[in-house]
Order: C-alpha cells, then sequence, then structure tokens
C-alpha cells in the first residue's frame, strides 16, 4: 500500500471518530519516519489535523537501561513503553489530552513536555510502537517492510559508521527478537514498502 492510499483510509476513519490512533511500526532505516510525515502532510492539506509521536521520546536514560547482550534483555526494553502506553495511548483512548516529557539523546535524560490533543489523527511512529501489549489501543496498525541491508545502511548514514557496533550487536538483533516473538508485520492493518522512503 502506498501512502496515497493509507491518507485516503485514515481520512475515512477519521470521518468516524473524534481522534484516531494510528501506529508505524517497523525496523530501525525502514522509512518509518518519512512515511508519519508524509501522512501528515497529506492529511493535513486535507484539513485532517494531524500530529506525531515519536517512540523515541521514550527511549530510557542510559542508567535505566538493561545491561547484557541482547538475547537476554526483555523485547523492547530499552524503551518505556509502559510510559508510552499510561501518558499517550491510554488518555487518548479516553478523549483527554496525553501530556508526557521525552527523551533528550545528545543529554542522555528527560527534558522537555510534550502535549497532543485528543483530536484528529495521532501518529504514534517506532519501532516497538505496536508489542503486543499496545496493540489493541490503536485503529490502525501499519507496519513498514525494508531490507535488512538497506536498513543498516541508512542507519549507518545517519549515525555514522562509529555506531555500526551499536546497529549490528544491539539494536538489530533486539530487533529480530521483536519480528519473531510479537509477530507485529501480521498483526498490522496495512504493510508499505519501505525501499523507495529515504528514512
Amino acid at each position: 500500500m502506498r501512502a496515497g492510499e493509507l491518507a485516503t483510509r485514515l481520512r475515512a476513519l477519521h470521518a468516524t471518530r473524534r481522534t484516531l490512533l494510528v501506529a508505524i511500526d517497523g525496523a530501525g532505516g525502514s522509512g518509518k519516519s518519512r512515511l508519519a510525515d508524509d501522512l501528515r502532510t497529506r492529511l493535513t492539506a486535507s484539513h485532517v489535523p494531524t500530529s506525531i509521536v515519536e517512540v523515541d521520546d521514550f527511549f530510557l536514560p542510559s542508567r535505566r537501561r538493561p545491561r547484557g547482550p541482547a538475547s537476554e534483555k526483555p523485547i523492547g526494553g530499552d524503551f518505556d513503553w509502559q510510559r508510552l502506553r499510561q501518558e499517550v495511548l491510554e488518555p487518548l483512548r479516553r478523549g483527554q489530552a496525553a501530556r508526557y516529557s521525552r527523551y533528550d539523546w545528545a543529554a542522555d535524560e528527560m527534558a522537555g513536555m510534550s502535549e497532543v490533543s485528543p483530536h484528529g489523527v495521532v501518529i504514534v511512529e517506532g519501532v516497538y510502537s505496536s508489542r503486543r501489549e499496545l496493540a489493541s489501543l490503536y485503529d490502525l496498525r501499519i507496519w513498514v517492510e525494508c531490507p535488512r541491508e538497506l536498513r543498516l545502511s541508512r542507519g549507518l548514514a545517519r549515525d555514522g559508521e562509529t555506531a555500526r557496533k551499536l546497529w549490528e550487536e544491539d539494536w538489530m538483533p533486539s530487533e529480530d527478537r521483536y519480528l519473531e516473538e510479537h509477530r507485529p508485520q501480521e498483526r498490522a492493518d496495512a504493510v508499505v514498502s519501505g525501499t523507495d522512503i529515504d528514512d
């Protein structure tokens, strides 16, 4: 499915409810952020208010992240998905505003607050966004599929060659376990190819 088709589908769904919660999930470097931005542009052009919540804002400061190899850590354990559920998804489901603090990647600490109004389309974008514990809270789940080599290439282009070990030995193996055990790609309502998306 392409972005234009998805935008049409989201507009139709939005017409039936005040707040439409959408997950855009996929492994690192697949093109999730670019797709989310594209959909927001298309929807706002049609006068549908659209917000984006980034799962990266829920990354844990290093002092709180689980230690050890990817094979031994909890799946998605570097992200505070419980806080994402409690501060964003559940309030919006109740028709209340979501208020949450954001992780500052440069400072490695929580900094700043964001608020999302309970109306329009709210896109939650990031890997682990549609994990089993959160999947039922969304009205639509989108999976972005992309070859491993391209994802790694995009990741290193963004983060630099010095991040290769982190990508290859931590983030990608952790995402592999997520795909194998949570099967988010099978639960998705729509699948988008990330091959032609510049992440």
